[in-house]
């Protein structure tokens, strides 16, 4: 490691200075080589195992001749399709580098430091993140005992103060969802100058008939952003591409701060793409179904029952977290430890392939046969 005497003196904001970052997951190939083991599965990042649709693939192999180009800046092709799917106008629509890059829009264009922004806890890490960095104040609201949103809670704390509400439905990392009925209880007591963004990164997981339709309520005039992403079912993970949906007027003053070129042509390519494989995403569901079914049935067969999950990854309470996620790495097999959502005791799994599935549960029946210290409690 190279040391240098610094000739620099910074000053950097105490928002900046007291974040504590994202924890990135090591790359497979580098976990794979500090502890000497081959063929590793991930299951840690809620991906889809199943990988991008083969059109969408094709899309962007067409496109890579004309990287030499900026990329449309508008997403005026993308933009024109989901348009005619949602059934919004084109100027209700805004796309980021994932949905990500539209959360930092939001905090952005409605937050000035001093300003609140609620949400639940536990719940997307990001959120606390950028609104900290932004000079804002995170309010955040516990969960229901069976790890659901509590929006009777969260509609109380609302004060003068806040500016922003984020409710991730399902929520991740518990998969829990709000229902129709609670949501339009929630919405009736927001104060008209409060924005309330509902992060449906998982939507096209849910098979649950109450499921609130967020749309309806932008489609209504009301102060709503609903967050969409191509990383989850349609595969696209590593391109980066998202959207929101919101009256245009909020989306208007959101493309004021938003850079120019922020989405790159590939994954608009594989995008609009992927929007027309309808057959891949059933292909995706179905397994996703069984999946669910096989991995809950043999964790509970074991002692260990899962919490129930609207999504493609679920929690299960392992007694001791992180003791079970080494365990598991030594033998392959990447989950994510929930010590840094204040759960110690659970992992949070992603439904994988079928093998990928078999392969877990076979891995963490060996680990707590022989570790009475994991039993959950």
């Amino acid at each position: 490691m190279i040391t240098r005497e610094k000739k620099f003196k910074l000053k950097v904001s105490s928002e900046i200075s007291s974040l504590v970052p994202y924890p990135p997951g090591k790359p497979i190939e580098e976990l794979e080589r500090e502890l000497g083991i081959k063929g590793s599965i991930k299951l840690a990042s809620n991906e889809n195992p199943l990988g991008p649709s083969k059109k969408a693939l094709q899309a962007i192999g067409r496109e890579i001749a004309n990287l030499h180009r900026y990329p449309d800046g508008s997403c005026f092709y993308l933009k024109e399709k989901l348009s005619s799917r949602l059934g919004v106008s084109g100027d209700e629509l805004i796309f980021g580098n994932g949905s990500n890059e539209i959360i930092e829009l939001l905090i952005r264009t409605y937050l000035k430091a001093g300003d609140e922004a609620m949400m639940g806890d536990p719940s997307f890490a990001v959120y606390p993140l950028a609104v900290q960095a932004a000079g804002g104040r995170a309010v955040t609201v516990p969960l229901t005992k069976d790890f659901r949103h509590d929006l009777v809670k969260m509609a109380k704390a609302v004060t003068k103060k806040t500016r922003l509400v984020f409710i991730a439905n399902p929520n991740n990392p518990t998969g829990s969802i709000v229902t129709r009925g609670e949501f339009r209880a929630f919405m009736d007591k927001m104060p008209p100058e409060v924005i309330v963004c509902v992060d449906e990164a998982y939507i096209e997981f849910v098979e649950n008939a109450e499921f609130p339709k967020t749309l309806d309520f932008v489609k209504e005039g009301r102060a709503v952003v609903a967050l969409r992403t191509f990383s989850k079912i349609y595969g696209l993970a590593g391109l980066r591409v998202g959207y929101g949906v919101a009256d245009k007027e909020i989306i208007g003053y959101m493309h004021r701060v938003r850079q120019p070129f922020n989405v790159n042509s590939l994954a608009q390519a594989g995008a609009i793409a992927a929007l027309d494989d309808d057959e891949h995403l059933q292909k995706t569901l179905k397994n996703n179904r069984e999946g669910k079914k096989y991995l809950f049935a043999e964790l509970s067969a074991l002692g260990y029952p899962c919490v129930p999950t609207h999504a493609n990854f679920f929690l299960v309470n392992v007694g001791d977290g992180p003791a079970v996620y080494q365990s598991l790495l030594k033998k392959g097999v990447i989950v994510r430890p929930m010590a840094s959502y204040n759960m110690p005791g659970y992992i949070r799994v992603t439904i994988g392939m079928p093998e990928e599935n078999r392969r877990f549960v076979a891995a963490f029946a060996r680990i707590v046969k022989t570790g009475r210290q994991y039993r959950a409690r």
